[in-house]
């Protein structure tokens, strides 16, 4: 048996699986998020560890002999997030998220810094990524910078709680800016930029490999037999492609999360940081992937659904399985700034085009259409990079909307793909990962594809339409700086 972990934004997902592959049980608790300013994102790194406890707990109450039989633990977080920690290895302050935009400014200190950043990250400097948080730190909380001992990600701080030890795997690293992705190591001259060194810094490990083991005490909490060995793991989206057993060149997939992305995996690196396509280490060795990301996808819906006080569900259900046409209402999905193609942290959302005779399905699906035509920005700049997309998997929260999915297919004109157990394809990665560190078998034996029980396919005239409105929703953007 196999623990999946997926630290996310907005919950922490747990999932047991068997040696079939077949998800036995799972557990989600809610995460809440701060914003002490406008802007600005965090937050309180217990909360991680309460929520993982909490389903692990209810695990052991419904799956108990199951999961004593746990023999391998895979972690998946959200990316980027700055958690500083002391001396004691304990917080300094709350995590600053990735969607955080405040150190724009030293975005650009960064790059002057160390003009070799985009060659050797494979990434721009964008306020979203960990480094530039640290800068931010040594100007403003000066006090903390001089106290932080240790610099970790979401999930590395989850597996220091889980084991007592600090490791990193090197997707979640290459979300940092101090990973040479090539070399698949710390940069230290990217570290010296931000005035830290490797000792500041997690031990690395590839995600598939073997890292540490479950603290003994942990262990007998949930009744395992013997402390699990506990996975390298990944980052949120590199997890989700393993999952789907994207682990290939030619195959590519958009996560419908929190966050939204249009990803692809690589065996080279395909940087394109000018069109502001990210560079990460895959969960697996000798493997890289190229990504187009936007800050709001899922979370644009979220947002509808507290703008109108129902249920996402009470949102999506008038709309029907397939849209007639689009929207009269255009939508500019940036409720949090956005990175691909415009790295603008300031830059807010729109609806344009309302009427008095405008009503809330109106409304909703130009949410779902914003959040389609961001992607097909995506879609543009992973081309420029060389790396045109024919299909896509659909994986996250909102893959669950046929109607969504249909809207995808006809933005971006390729056939778009669902999975059963879709929602759950990060944490399902990550316990893919689990079972990779305990058996070292072949990767490829491993992560297979899992079955698709529904393609939306293309419809021309829908194509054409939205071709149509593409141009003038692009029209929209206007930079605040």
């Amino acid at each position: 048996m196999y623990v999946g972990v997926d630290l996310g934004t907005s919950a922490v997902k747990t999932v047991l699986v068997d040696d079939a592959q077949r998800v036995i049980a799972s557990e989600s608790r809610p995460l809440a998020t701060a914003s002490p300013q406008s802007g600005y994102s965090e937050q309180d790194p217990a909360q991680w560890i309460d929520a993982t406890f909490a389903t692990l707990d209810a695990l052991k109450a419904s799956h108990g002999k199951e999961l004593a039989a746990v023999v391998g633990i895979g972690l998946s977080g959200q990316m980027h997030g700055a958690t500083l920690l002391d001396a004691s290895s304990r917080p300094l302050r709350p995590c600053i998220l990735w969607n955080d935009g405040r150190s724009a400014a030293e975005c650009r200190i960064l790059e002057q810094r160390w003009p070799a950043l985009r060659a050797t990250t494979g990434n721009k400097a964008m306020a979203g990524f960990t480094a530039p948080k640290l800068l931010w730190i040594a100007t403003h909380e000066p006090d903390i910078f001089a106290a932080t001992k240790l610099v970790l990600l979401p999930k590395a701080y989850l597996r220091l709680v889980l084991s007592g030890e600090a490791i990193e795997d090197v997707s979640d690293a290459s979300g940092s800016l101090w990973l040479d992705a090539a070399r698949r190591d710390w940069s230290d001259a990217a570290l010296a930029a931000t005035g830290l060194s490797r000792d500041h810094m997690p031990r690395l490990v590839e995600g598939c490999a073997p890292a540490t083991t479950l603290r003994s005490e942990l262990a007998r909490r949930w009744g395992m037999a013997r402390p699990p060995i506990i996975a390298g793991g990944a980052g949120d989206n590199p997890a989700g492609a393993v999952g789907i057993g994207a682990i290939e060149p030619g195959t590519a997939f958009v996560s419908l999360g929190t966050s939204g992305a249009l990803l692809a995996p690589t065996n080279r690196i395909a940087a394109n940081p000018g069109r502001v396509v990210h560079t990460f280490c895959h969960a697996v060795p000798g493997m890289w992937i190229q990504a187009g990301a936007i800050l709001s996808a899922a979370s644009c819906l979220a947002w509808a659904a507290r703008l109108f006080g129902v249920t996402e569900a009470e949102l999506l259900a008038p709309l029907g399985a397939r849209p007639l046409a689009p929207s009269p209402v255009s939508f500019l999905p940036y409720l949090a700034g956005e990175r691909t193609p415009h790295d603008d942290p300031a830059i807010r959302g729109i609806l344009d085009g309302l009427s008095h005779g405008t009503d809330r399905g109106a409304i909703v699906q130009a949410v779902l259409e914003g959040v389609a035509f961001a992607l097909a920005d995506c879609r543009d700049a992973l081309a420029d990079a060389g790396i045109p997309i024919a299909e896509a998997d659909v994986i996250g929260g909102g893959s669950r909307s046929s109607f969504w999915l249909a809207v995808l297919a006809n933005v971006l004109n390729i056939p778009s793909h669902r999975f059963a157990g879709g929602e759950t394809g990060a944490a399902f990665g990550a316990a893919r990962l689990g079972r990779l560190a305990v058996t070292g078998e072949a990767i490829a034996a491993v992560c297979t594809r899992p079955r698709r029980v529904e393609t939306f396919e293309p419809d021309a005239r829908l194509v054409d339409a939205y071709a149509e409105r593409l141009p003038a929703w692009r029209e929209l953007y206007r930079p605040r700086h």
